[in-house]
C-alpha cells in the first residue's frame, strides 16, 4: 500500500464515496483486451492510446466527456473481462491507500458495446468485487446505477438485473444525462429501491439547476447528491442541506475537465464548507481523467483555496457519509488507529 500524502490524515480512515467501476479502467487493461479481441482501438501501445482515453484539458460539457468512455468500455467484451476489470478497480482503491470506497456501475452501460446480458453483468462484477477483496485489506461497497440517458422503460430493465442480486448492492444512484432525463421519470424506480432496502444517492445539480437537487431529495429519497454544484444558487436549498447533513459528493477535477465550473479556485466545495455542509472528495472517473485519490486532495483541494484543515474536514465528512453502520465505521478507525506490528 503507498505511503500517504500529507494532506491526508494517517491516522483517520480515508474513504472515497463516488468512483465509477466503468470509468476506471486500466490504460494497461484496455490495450491488452484491445489487442487480445482485436478490437478497433486508436493506437498499438499505452503512450499512443493515452490522449484517446485521458482527458488532458477541459471538454465542452459532461457529455463531451462521457464520450471518452467508449474506450472504458470497448474492452468489456465478455462476463470474464467485467469480471476482471471490477477486480482492478479494488486493487487500485487499495493501492492508492483507500481504506473504504463505494464503487458504481451501471450494468446496462457496461453490457452495451457487446450486447451482454446486463444481469450477467451485474454477477460477474459481485465477483470481481469479491475476488479484489479476497485480495487486499480494503472494505468495499457497490452501489448500482440506473443510466437515465437510455429512459425511464429501460431504467426498469436496469434496475431488474440490479435487484436480481440485491443483498450485494448497497445503493442505488441515477447518473448520466442529467439535463435532458430529468429525475421526475425515475421516482417508481427509486421507490423500489428503498423498498428493497437500499440507501440513495443522485447525480444533481452537475449539468441542471438547484431544482433538479431539490427533486432527488424529495422524488428520488437521496440521501447524498453527487456533484451538487447548483445548490449555491438557492438559499433555501443550502439550509436544507446543512439541516439535513446531506452528504455532497465532490470532485474537484472531475468537474473542471466537464467545464461545469471554470477551475478549481471557481469550485463552491469551499462555500460548501464555510456554510456548514457536508462535501467529501472522491475522483469520480479516474480512469479517464488520470487521477488517483491523493492527487484530488494533495493537488486538486489546495487548488480550490482549502486550507490544511478543511481538507482534512472532507476526510472526516467521508467517513460520516459512507453507507455503512455506526459499528462499521467505529471498526474502520479503530483498525486505523492500531499500532503497524498489531496489524501484520
Amino acid at each position: 500500500m503507498t505511503s500517504l500524502p500529507s494532506m491526508i490524515d494517517p491516522a483517520f480512515p480515508l474513504c472515497e464515496l463516488h468512483r465509477h467501476l466503468d470509468g476506471c479502467v486500466r490504460l494497461s487493461t484496455i490495450l491488452e483486451l484491445g489487442q487480445r479481441y482485436n478490437l478497433p482501438l486508436p493506437a498499438a501501445t499505452l503512450d499512443g492510446l493515452r490522449p484517446f482515453v485521458q482527458v488532458s484539458e477541459p471538454q465542452p460539457g459532461v457529455m463531451a466527456f462521457m464520450q471518452k468512455f467508449k474506450w472504458q468500455t470497448i474492452g468489456m467484451v465478455n462476463l470474464d473481462a467485467c469480471r476482471r476489470i471490477a477486480c482492478e478497480n479494488v486493487l487500485d482503491a487499495a493501492s492508492e491507500g483507500l481504506d473504504y470506497v463505494e464503487l458504481r456501475f451501471s450494468p446496462l452501460f457496461m453490457a452495451e458495446t457487446h450486447q451482454l446480458d446486463p444481469e450477467a453483468v451485474t454477477a460477474a462484477v459481485i465477483e470481481g468485487i469479491e475476488e479484489g477483496r479476497r485480495l487486499t485489506d480494503i472494505k468495499v461497497n457497490l452501489i448500482g446505477i440506473i443510466s437515465r440517458t437510455y429512459g425511464a422503460e429501460k431504467g426498469w430493465q436496469e434496475l431488474k438485473a440490479l435487484l436480481a442480486h440485491r443483498h450485494a448492492i448497497t445503493a442505488l444512484d441515477l447518473a448520466g444525462d442529467e439535463a435532458n432525463f430529468p429525475g421526475e421519470g425515475f421516482v417508481e424506480h427509486f421507490r423500489a429501491a428503498r423498498n428493497a432496502g437500499w440507501h440513495i444517492t443522485v447525480h444533481a445539480g452537475e449539468a441542471d439547476g438547484p431544482h433538479s437537487i431539490w427533486q432527488a431529495l424529495e422524488g428520488l429519497g437521496a440521501e447524498r447528491i453527487g456533484h451538487c454544484l447548483s445548490a449555491l444558487e438557492d438559499p433555501a436549498l443550502m439550509d436544507f442541506l446543512k439541516k439535513e447533513r446531506t452528504g455532497i459528493e465532490c470532485s474537484l477535477t472531475s468537474n473542471v475537465q466537464t467545464s461545469v465550473v471554470t477551475g478549481y479556485a471557481a469550485h463552491p466545495i469551499r462555500t460548501f464548507l464555510e456554510r456548514g455542509l457536508q462535501p467529501s472528495l472522491s475522483t469520480d472517473d479516474p480512469g479517464i481523467s488520470a487521477i488517483t485519490i491523493s492527487d484530488e486532495y494533495n493537488i486538486a483541494a489546495p487548488k480550490a483555496g482549502l486550507t490544511h484543515e478543511m481538507i482534512h474536514h472532507l476526510q472526516y465528512n467521508a467517513l460520516e457519509a459512507a453507507f455503512l453502520s455506526t459499528a462499521e465505521k467505529k471498526e474502520l478507525i479503530h483498525k486505523k488507529q492500531m499500532p503497524q506490528e498489531a496489524k501484520a
